[in-house]
C-alpha cells in the first residue's frame, strides 16, 4: 500500500534519513552548522520517538511529527514484504468493509452515465427501496449539493451518500417520464456486501458457485447456495474462485472442511514467533458426498490458495485453469490507539504436503506485483510447459499425484487464456469499454420493454430480435471506432455474448451476466466437460 501526503513529500529526505539513522545509527547523532559543531547523545530506548522529536524541534523549516510518523511507517513496513502495511485512521473502516461483509448506505447498485449517477438496481428491502427508488432513477443532488453533471468521481459521490447506520441523506432525482425532481429522505441502513456472487445449476446435476472473497458471512453465504442446489438436484458442484484474492483464512478453512472426511490436514501456519499450527478438517462436512472441480487463475490468492490447495493435497477433486497468484503469508491486523492499524506478516501457510506457495520477493513491489505482466511474457499463461518448477519444489500427495510449491497453486488441468475471436476491432471498442457503455446505455433505454423478463434466456431471446450487435456497431462508430467487417466476422461470439451478459446484469445482476458468459468461459466449459465424466 502506498500513502503518500504531498505536503510531507517536501521533507522526503528528512524521513530517509530517519530510516537510515534507525538502521545504522549506534547511539549517536552528529549535527553541524556554519556557527557551531556539537554531539547530541540520543538513548537507544524509544530511539524513533527521540529522533523524529530532534527533528521537530531543531530542523531548519517547520515540520510536524505526526506527518512524518504518517510517512516513515509505510517505509519501514515496505521494506518487510509485500503484504504488511499501515492503514490509516481514515481509510480502515472502508478496508475492513469487504470482509466484515456490511457497511451503512442507502442500498442501491449504480453506474455512471454522462457524469450522471444512474440507479441500476437497489438492494431488496433496503433503505432506497423501501422510500421507492427506481431502476433508471439518475442522483441530481446529494443534500441540497448538485452532483450530477460536474465530472465528480464517483467515489466523492458515494462518500457523501454514505454514512453511520440510523442517519438520514436526502436524494433529490430524475426519472424517466417525470418533469419535475423527485426528493426522497432516506434513512441509512447496514448494506450486506455478498461474498457469493452467484449460484445457479449449469446441468441438470451440476451446480455453478461464483465465490469473490473470504468474508464474516461466506461460511453462512455458501451453506445456503448449498443447500439452495441440492434442492434443485445438484450432484457435482463447480466451485468458481477466479479473481478471488483472498479474506479470512477462517473462511477458506470451514469451506474446505465441509468436502473432506475427519481428521485430514487443510493448512498449517508457522513463523519465527509463533509455532506451528494445525488446522484439520472435522467430521459431518455437508459436501462430502459432492464431486467438486475448483476453478482458479493468476488473480486467486491467500485463502483461495489455502482452499485449492487443502484439496489438491488431499486428492479431493480437480482444480482447473492457470497456476494461483502466490501469497503465502499470514497477516495478522494491529489496531493503534489513534485509530489507525498495522497488518504484518506474522506466519507463512503450508499446504498438507508442506508447500509452502508464496512466490519470492526481495523488497522491490513494482517486481512482485509485475510478476503476473512477466507471466504473460513469457507465455505461462498460454502454455503449461512454460510453468517451471525446480525438483525441489515437487511434492506428492498421499495418492501419488505430483504437485509444486514455490509459487502459487498449478493447477491439475490447465487452460490457457482464450485468445480465440480477438482481433484489433475488439480490442479497440474493449479497451475503450464500449461494451460496457453501450449495454448500460441500451438497458436504459429499453427498460420498460425487459424489466419484466425474469430469466437469463428470455433476455437473450428478446436481444435477438432487437439485432443489438449491430446497434452497438452503430454506438462504436460513434465513438470513433471505425466497422471493420473482416475483424467483426471474427470476434462476433464474443462481442454478442458480451453485449447480452452486461445488457442482462443491469436487470438481472449477477444471475442475468453469469449464466450468459459462460458461453464463452473456456475454464468453466473446460470444468463442465470434466465433471460430467466423471462417477
Amino acid at each position: 500500500m502506498e500513502f503518500r501526503n504531498k505536503g510531507v513529500a517536501l521533507y522526503m529526505p528528512v524521513i530517509i534519513a530517519v530510516s537510515i539513522v534507525l538502521g545504522m545509527m549506534i547511539g549517536r547523532y552528529y549535527s553541524t552548522s556554519d556557527t557551531e559543531n556539537r554531539f547530541i547523545i540520543i538513548p537507544k530506548v524509544n530511539k524513533l520517538d527521540n529522533v523524529l522529536n530532534y527533528i521537530e524541534n531543531e530542523y531548519v523549516d517547520a515540520v510536524s511529527k505526526n506527518d512524518l510518523i504518517e510517512e516513515a511507517i509505510p517505509r519501514v513496513l515496505e521494506d518487510l514484504d509485500p503484504h504488511s502495511q499501515y492503514i490509516p485512521a481514515v481509510e480502515l473502516q472502508k478496508m475492513n468493509e469487504p470482509l466484515e461483509g456490511n457497511f451503512s448506505g442507502i442500498g442501491i447498485q449504480f453506474n455512471m452515465l454522462n457524469d450522471t449517477l444512474m440507479v441500476i438496481q437497489t438492494v431488496p428491502n433496503g433503505p432506497s427501496q423501501k422510500v421507492g427508488i427506481l431502476a433508471g432513477d439518475r442522483i441530481i443532488k446529494v443534500n441540497g449539493d448538485v452532483v450530477a453533471g460536474k465530472k465528480m468521481p464517483s467515489d466523492s459521490i458515494v462518500n457523501r451518500l454514505r454514512g453511520p447506520r440510523g442517519t438520514q441523506v436526502n436524494v433529490e432525482i430524475i426519472r424517466r417520464n417525470v418533469n419535475d425532481l423527485l426528493s426522497f429522505d432516506i434513512i441509512r441502513d447496514n448494506i450486506p456486501l455478498k461474498s457469493v456472487d452467484v449460484a445457479y445449476m449449469i446441468q441438470d446435476n451440476i451446480g455453478f458457485i461464483k465465490l469473490n472473497k473470504f468474508s464474516a458471512t461466506t461460511e453462512e453465504e455458501f451453506a445456503g447456495a448449498v443447500n439452495d442446489l441440492r434442492a434443485k438436484g445438484m450432484k457435482k458442484l463447480i466451485l468458481d474462485l477466479r479473481e478471488n484474492g483472498g479474506g479470512f483464512m477462517n473462511a477458506a478453512i470451514f469451506i474446505a472442511d465441509q468436502f473432506l472426511a475427519g481428521n485430514e490436514l487443510i493448512v498449517y501456519t508457522m513463523g519465527k514467533a509463533r509455532n506451528r499450527q494445525d488446522f484439520s478438517s472435522t467430521t459431518g462436512g455437508f459436501c462430502t458426498d459432492l464431486e467438486v472441480a475448483v476453478l482458479i487463475d493468476e488473480n486467486s490468492a491467500s485463502a483461495s490458495e489455502i482452499l485449492a490447495g487443502a484439496l489438491q493435497d488431499n486428492d479431493r477433486g480437480t482444480i482447473i485453469g492457470r497456476r494461483s497468484f502466490g501469497k503465502g503469508l499470514v497477516q495478522e491486523q494491529k489496531p493503534l490507539a489513534d485509530g489507525s492499524a498495522i497488518r504484518l506478516s506474522i506466519a507463512r501457510y503450508y499446504t498438507p504436503t508442506g508447500r509452502s506457495i508464496q512466490k519470492p520477493y526481495n523488497r522491490n513491489l513494482e517486481e512482485y506485483y509485475g510478476d503476473l505482466s512477466n507471466r504473460y511474457l513469457h507465455r505461462e499463461l498460454e502454455i503449461a510447459d512454460s510453468n517451471k518448477f525446480a525438483d525441489s519444489l515437487k511434492f506428492t500427495t498421499p495418492g501419488g499425484k505430483t504437485v509444486y510449491g514455490g509459487g502459487g497453486i498449478m493447477p491439475d488441468v490447465f487452460v490457457p487464456i482464450d485468445t480465440v475471436g480477438i482481433s484489433d476491432y475488439y480490442i479497440d471498442v474493449r479497451n475503450q469499454g464500449l461494451i460496457y457503455r453501450f449495454s448500460l446505455k441500451f438497458a436504459d433505454e429499453n427498460r420498460d420493454r425487459f424489466s419484466a423478463l425474469k430469466s437469463p434466456g428470455d433476455i437473450v431471446a428478446a436481444l435477438e430480435k432487437q439485432h443489438v450487435l449491430r446497434k452497438f456497431i452503430v454506438f462504436a462508430e460513434q465513438e470513433g471506432v471505425i466497422e471493420v467487417p473482416r475483424d467483426i466476422k471474427t470476434s462476433e461470439k464474443i462481442l454478442k455474448t458480451q453485449l447480452y451478459a452486461y445488457i442482462a446484469r443491469n436487470f438481472l445482476d449477477d444471475n442475468g451476466f453469469y449464466p450468459i458468459i459462460q458461453g464463452i468461459d473456456n475454464t468453466l466449459l473446460k470444468a463442465v466437460d470434466l465433471i460430467s465424466e466423471k462417477e
